[in-house]
């Protein structure tokens, strides 16, 4: 039987009695599918169901092959290796024990004596060179990346199972991603924010609480097809709006015919120039007519006030986010910030960064590049002031908002809220509610703890967070802001930065995202 993985009526309810989603059909293949969704919608949820992980509230799973699934920034224990990860930890002590003659004839039937080889080469293939018994916390996030897909692939699955698989990669390691994906002959379903990976997709499922859609194409053809829908479901709402003030016109009109009568039909009874019963059944016969109108254009307008709530529900689900992010009145030759020869990082026996200068001067757009490892989050720490350089000085002369990958920033046992008002101290509630509901976090959602929320939905509350301070930051430093983010809110960050009026420090490997900020300098930093 060819592998394949089918989902009917798949729904999944949170511990809180929260729906995640409902009556999920989606059947898979052999092909590569590239699973999007905004933000907290369930996409990992996804992942873990079929994997087993989790159980659904209802509906069912049918797998017929092997799966192998790469998790997301998941947490390696102290004593976890490479060999733990890719399974073959027993195995190697195996042959470590037949090399020492310390094993039986029958233990050494089971020795297989090119697992070494082959799980060097899984590495190798994964751009990592690393023995089998490296502990797992000794590697950096794209290392262990690199690792676990490499893991991946050696365990030969039928489907590959693969939540944001270049996430924490630099540009080298995407590249390596997606040439093992282009080259991949079974299926795989991949979960993803990278436009670049999911260019190389055979077919798009939309995951939203209402269920999943299937886009044939990669995400090009997807994006084409969903903006067409978003036009189409604007177009509905203003025939829908057409439709029901013709209605009420309509309505109003035959009130004003029908006040119009009855006036005149109040003078004839007044002279008194027509037989009162003729003037009587005048009189039933308009009130008859009337009611009849009235209960007509009540249906009509019940009906057209439905086609138009109908159609706003599509346009509230279809329409991408915005973040409006308020203006600074940077001027134009302000200095905002000056590294002066600049030579620092974690170990003073090794610094990462040496003698480097940086001047950003009124809104300028200055990108952080660099390999894995080459020091640009020891940069951005220097810069805030989280380490002292070792020689020369960095100076911030501007407000400044920095959000990190985590968003350190929020208290975790206090809602957006409360966070807003202790970043804020001098702030109402009310700008509180304001500032939260311009990043799409309104009424209760306003009221969420950070740890209820998504990645993206961190980095939003975030934004709202430090963008509506006192005085407003006339300089951002983000460190990978779109690692998190959904689609919709890389678009909304792209456009809400296209009109910021500040300045822009930013770490980023997103080579789409990094097009549309177009940056004004590029500083690369090399690899140690």
């Amino acid at each position: 039987m060819p592998a394949s993985i089918s989902l009917s009526g798949l729904s999944y309810t949170k511990a809180d009695g929260t729906p995640l989603f409902t009556d999920v059909h989606a059947h898979f293949s052999r092909e590569r599918t590239g699973i999007v969704g905004r933000n907290g919608v369930g996409k990992t949820t996804l992942l873990r169901l079929i994997c087993g992980d989790l159980r659904p509230t209802a509906g069912n799973i049918k797998i017929s092959g092997k799966i192998a699934i790469l998790r997301q920034d998941a947490i390696p224990h102290p004593d976890e290796t490479i060999a733990d990860l890719f399974g073959v930890r027993s195995a190697l002590d195996l042959l470590e024990r037949a090399d020492n003659g310390l094993i039986s004839s029958d233990e050494l039937a089971d020795a297989d004596w090119t697992l070494p080889t082959r799980l060097s080469e899984a590495l190798i293939r994964c751009g990592l060179s690393a023995e089998a018994d490296t502990p797992l916390h000794h590697l950096s996030g794209g290392q262990r990346s690199r690792a676990a897909i490499a893991a991946c692939l050696f365990s030969k699955p039928d489907f590959l199972l693969l939540d944001e698989p270049t996430i924490n990669l630099d540009q080298r390691g995407r590249d390596m991603v997606r040439s093992l994906i282009k080259s991949w002959p079974k299926g795989a379903i991949i979960v993803s924010h990278d436009r670049d990976l999911l260019e190389d997709m055979d077919s798009i499922v939309e995951l939203t609480m209402f269920g999943a859609t299937r886009y044939g194409g990669n995400y090009s053809a997807f994006r084409q097809r969903k903006d067409a829908e978003i036009l189409a479901a604007e177009q509905e709402v203003n025939l829908a709006e057409k439709a029901r003030d013709d209605v009420n016109r309509r309505a109003q009109q035959a009130s004003e015919r029908k006040a119009r009568k009855d006036s005149a039909g109040k003078k004839a009874r007044a002279k008194r120039d027509q037989p009162k019963i003729m003037l009587d059944f005048a009189k039933e016969r308009a009130e008859s007519s009337a009611g009849d109108t009235a209960r007509l254009y009540h249906a009509q307008r019940h009906e057209a006030e439905d086609r138009l709530s109908s159609a706003r529900s599509k346009v509230e689900i279809l329409q991408p986010l915005r973040m409006d992010i308020p203006p600074t009145h940077l001027p134009a030759g302000k200095t905002v910030l000056r590294l002066d020869h600049v030579t620092g990082g974690y170990n003073p026996a090794q610094p990462v960064i040496h003698d480097l200068s940086l001047t950003i001067t009124g809104p300028e757009h200055v990108l952080i590049a660099g390999p894995n490892g080459s020091g640009k989050t020891t940069l951005i720490k220097i810069i805030t002031g989280q380490i002292c350089p070792q020689r020369g000085t960095a100076d911030i002369f501007v407000p400044y908002a920095l959000l990190d990958q985590h968003m350190g920033l929020f208290m975790p046992d206090k809602n957006l809220c409360e966070n807003y008002l202790l970043l804020n101290p001098t702030a109402t509630i009310h700008m509180a509610h304001s500032a939260l509901a311009r990043f799409g976090f309104r009424a209760d959602a306003a009221l969420l703890t950070p740890n209820r929320l998504s990645g993206g939905q961190r980095l939003r509350a975030g934004l709202a967070c430090v963008l509506g301070a006192d005085p407003q930051p006339m300089l951002l430093i983000l460190d990978e802001p779109t690692n998190h983010l959904d689609m919709d809110g890389i678009a909304a960050l792209e456009a809400a930065l296209k009109n910021y009026d500040g300045a822009v420090l930013v770490v980023s490997h997103d080579d789409a995202f990094v097009k549309t900020l177009a940056p004004h300098h590029r500083l690369t930093l090399s690899a140690q």
